[in-house]
């Protein structure tokens, strides 16, 4: 990387967590300097404006958690398991997650309708892409005759990340995880009783 993409690193790795707790219509350009230690001119020297930042740190933290989501789905054979390891992710990732203030998709959805219209479209895909991610290892199952073959994989990828993201919501407000894990065994419950052939 040169010097100067080291620096828009910095300034997206920096200002991540931040965006997504105080969101980024509340993250002023003084948390931003603060945050990486840099002066107005270097971040603006580096973006072309706040609008370019918020683009590119939604990436970033949209890209580490389809990541590390992707890591633990693929280090596991066959899509039951793939679909169990998607669930303990976030049962054994939500500490982390939290710390950070919570999924940065959902806070991103919540924010783009009233104050980044201009990030909607972005957001909307990227949901897309998390059900295509979960459709495609649903429908690997039913090739591999794991799972029933009469189901639709979009309703069910839907209705995992609803209840995720609901649940990661109502544990962030209560400051436990009890929402989440609820949420979560409802998948399992649905993948064994709806799912599995």
């Amino acid at each position: 990387m040169s010097k100067a993409e080291q620096t828009r690193q910095l300034i997206i790795e920096k200002t991540a967590s931040l965006f997504n707790k105080k969101g980024y219509a509340g993250t002023s350009l003084s948390d931003m300097t603060e945050a990486t230690g840099l002066t107005k001119g270097s971040i603006y020297g580096n973006f072309k404006n706040k609008e370019e930042v918020v683009a590119a740190v939604f990436k970033y933290s949209a890209g580490e958690l389809s990541k590390k989501v992707e890591e633990a789905v693929s280090a596991e054979n066959g899509a039951y398991n793939q679909l169990i390891a998607f669930v303990d992710f976030y049962r054994n990732n939500w500490s982390s997650i939290f710390e950070k203030g919570g999924c940065s998709m959902l806070n991103s959805a919540i924010e783009v309708d009233d104050t980044m219209p201009f990030m909607k479209a972005t957001v909307q895909q990227s949901f897309v892409n998390w059900a295509n991610k979960i459709v495609k290892i649903i429908d690997s199952g039913i090739e591999n005759k794991e799972f029933k073959k009469n189901i639709n994989p979009m309703d069910y990828a839907n209705t995992f990340i609803m209840l995720i993201e609901g649940g990661i919501l109502l544990s962030k407000m209560a400051n436990k995880p009890d929402n989440l894990y609820l949420a979560l065994d409802r998948i399992v419950k649905i993948i064994n009783e709806e799912i599995v052939e």
